[in-house]
């Protein structure tokens, strides 16, 4: 049945939030931001046609509040709902509740989400198929006794995971049964706060695998194709940093078999639109089906520049009951893609989160080269959400080509006003096992310490100094007169003239 789309509130925020919009624009889609009272001048909400306010700061009062997202949905009469990634994007309720408003839900439908989008039940459909999984329990574990007996059989070390979401929220490894009981209240608290579900299982922890994902498309029709793979292992506390296309560890027959079974379990869920079915893989090539996200992934821009296609516009035209226009022959794949996932956050300070506002942006551009952000010039970093600022991709001929072309990307960038991790992903993208392409999860666990990391150039250091000088002007006169804002104006008017 064919759905009428001409308007859709985005129920997120920040740079999947803008990336969204701006495929809805060239459809000649009217958009609907939604955001909370830190996010008041958040670019996703200067580049909608309209915006509604949620609430406050935190997550449980804004982004995670289902009635508050549908209130602003019937008030600006959408037709649909893009829930992104993270927040409510794999929540199976809030689902069935869009859809019983009449409203369309860009990604599966109810049920579908609750076989793919909840990690348990995914794990139940994927042993009833066949496809090799990672030892570990099928239910969410409900007390720190339950799960001491289920760690003892797994055997440790275990990793705790969300059952509602991922991102690598609600993540823990645990390596005893001393660290089980603390760890698994810490697990179920993060995934409640970041997904309003507590549910948390337990697999086996394994020893330096490789994290291989499939991106596939499903139409209501029957129509499933994947669009190949993506490498997502480097991680620092089960957080991707940079991820590739395609994978250095992956042949033509592994390709066959991890496709292959990530098309099983899709067209045996049901699902429709854009989803990704994660796997480790180890040395030896064996392979275990991990989870799906029933969504869209963080790292989406990887695949699309190398086969050419908008997986926001085909969430869409999926949404809106239309059949994929081509079949998996028609699907052509074009050199190598890298993306850098910038944080705002010190790796020279243990990862210590960097808050505050961006006094100058500059961004990289060229040929292959693509930034998604969801922040701009005066914007401020909060304490309350991801501390994403923007993602890098980078595309070339060859995997050299690229790894050159995204160094020369990320020597580009000009952040003044809060650190980031520019310099850690210069150090990975360089480092001589990532341009072997040996690598694992553990990668930074082996290789990485503060002092790996070279200095930032003179310029960025006396940009900070003066900076942070401005900044601690501005806290001792909170209430400033006109020339002490002036003042302040000037300074920083010679600062940003100095290093454009």
């Amino acid at each position: 049945m064919k759905r009428k789309i001409n308007k859709i509130l985005i129920a997120n925020r920040g740079e999947i939030a803008v990336r969204v919009i701006k495929t809805c624009n060239e459809l000649g889609i009217k958009t609907v931001a939604v955001y909370s009272e830190v996010d008041r001048n958040a670019l996703h909400v200067k580049r909608a046609d309209e915006s509604y306010l949620l609430g406050s700061a935190p997550a449980t009062e804004s982004y995670l509040d289902k009635e508050k997202i549908l209130r602003c949905a019937k008030a600006s009469g959408v037709d649909a709902i893009h829930p992104g990634y993270g927040f409510l994007s794999e929540n199976p309720d809030f689902v069935e509740m869009v859809e019983k408003q009449g409203i369309v839900f860009i990604g599966p439908g109810v049920e579908a989400m609750r076989a793919m989008g909840d990690k348990t039940t995914a794990r139940h459909l994927a042993k009833t198929l066949g496809v090799p999984i990672v030892p570990g329990t099928a239910e969410a574990v409900t007390s720190s006794d339950q799960a001491m007996v289920l760690a003892e059989e797994i055997t440790y070390p275990i990793l705790l995971k969300a059952a509602g979401g991922g991102g690598g929220k609600g993540m823990r490894i645990v390596r005893s049964e001393a660290e089980l009981d603390s760890a698994l209240k810490a697990s179920q608290s993060e995934a409640a706060s970041s997904f309003a579900d507590d549910r948390v299982y337990i697999e086996k922890y394994l020893d330096d695998p490789r994290h291989i994902e499939i991106q596939i498309l499903a139409d209501s029709h029957g129509n499933v194709v994947h669009l190949g793979e993506r490498e997502c292992s480097i991680q620092r506390r089960h957080q991707k940093i940079v991820e590739e296309s395609p994978s250095t560890i992956v042949d033509q027959n592994l390709r066959r078999k991890l496709t292959e079974a990530a098309i099983k379990l899709v067209s045996a869920s049901g699902y429709r639109g854009a989803g990704t079915v994660e796997f480790m893989v180890c040395g030896d090539k064996t392979f275990y089906f991990l989870e799906m996200n029933a969504r869209l992934q963080v790292e989406h821009p990887v695949t699309e520049m190398r086969v050419g296609i908008d997986l926001v516009r085909e969430q869409i035209m999926i949404a809106r009951g239309e059949r994929l226009t081509y079949t998996q022959e028609d699907i052509q794949f074009q050199g190598h893609s890298i993306e850098c996932r910038i944080y705002a956050e010190d790796p020279m300070n243990n990862f210590y989160p960097s808050i505050g506002e961006i006094v100058l942006l500059r961004s990289p551009s060229g040929f292959g080269v693509r930034e998604e952000s969801g922040l701009e010039e005066g914007c401020e970093v909060t304490t309350y959400y991801d501390p994403l600022i923007a993602k890098l991709i980078v595309w070339g001929r060859t995997r050299e080509e690229t790894i050159n072309r995204m160094l020369n990307a990320l020597s580009s960038y000009r952040i003044y006003g809060i650190r980031t991790n520019l310099p850690l992903c210069s150090w990975i993208i360089d480092h001589e096992e990532f341009r072997r392409g040996n690598i694992d999860t553990n990668f930074l666990t082996k290789h990485w310490s503060p002092k790996s990391s070279p200095k930032p150039p003179e310029e960025i250091r006396t940009a900070a100094v003066i900076i942070a000088a401005l900044r601690e002007q501005s806290l001792q006169k909170p209430y400033a007169s006109r020339n002490h804002v002036a003042s302040k104006s000037k300074w920083r008017n010679k600062l940003l003239e100095g290093l454009r």
